[in-house]
């Protein structure tokens, strides 16, 4: 049995690459980051969601370039999501 494919079977490849970051990592990451800074990270989170503005995240531990790699909303939806996970 030959498993090579046929010119007319198309082939899937999927790789999994940085724009494909858990968002709830991301948090517990830049959380960690801004309390190991000395930072309120609930304060400096919320700011950052709601503004955009990526300097209401320390630097450290490459924090500031990782949030960024996470879409808003994405980081919202997953905040909201945990919150009310257990509403029946």
């Amino acid at each position: 049995m030959d498993n090579k494919p046929s010119i007319e079977q198309t082939m899937s490849f999927n790789v999994r690459g940085e724009d494909e970051l858990n968002p709830q990592d991301v948090i517990y990451l830049v959380y960690a980051a801004l309390l190991e800074k000395g930072y309120n990270p609930i304060n400096q989170l919320v700011g950052y969601l709601i503004s955009g503005d990526p300097a209401y995240i320390t630097s450290y531990n490459q924090a500031r370039s990782l949030i960024r790699r996470v879409e808003r909303d994405d980081l919202i939806e997953e905040l909201v999501s945990y919150y009310v996970k257990d509403i029946k």
